[in-house]
């Protein structure tokens, strides 16, 4: 998976960055066919913002998640990921034990 991490109004720092790869791991585990990832770090006044894009394969999943603080905003954007992620792959395989039970019986 090709990661892309980009800042507006912010600098990404190589801890900020490192940060950002550690977290994201967590959405392979969950989906294998990831393909990218694009995420833009936003500040504005006092609000930290972690816009993430995420295509994945067949869909493409997008999240947004405000903080006080960048790390903060960045688990958001992790943890609203992955809960989209989930509902992707539970529909994909879902879908897909129907069909074969289908096919079964009929």
């Amino acid at each position: 998976m090709q990661i892309q991490i980009s800042g507006h109004q912010v600098e990404v720092t190589p801890a900020l960055r490192d940060y950002v790869q550690t977290r994201m791991e967590r959405l392979g585990r969950h989906f294998d066919n990831l393909t990218s990832l694009n995420i833009v770090l936003t500040v504005e006044k006092l609000e930290h913002r972690a816009d993430g894009t995420l295509a994945a394969a067949g869909r493409v999943l997008h999240a947004v998640a405000n903080a006080a603080d960048m790390y903060a905003a960045i688990d958001g954007l992790v943890d609203k990921l992955v809960a989209q992620l989930r509902k992707h792959k539970e529909k994909v395989t879902s879908h897909r034990a129907k069909e074969a039970l289908a096919a079964r019986l009929g």
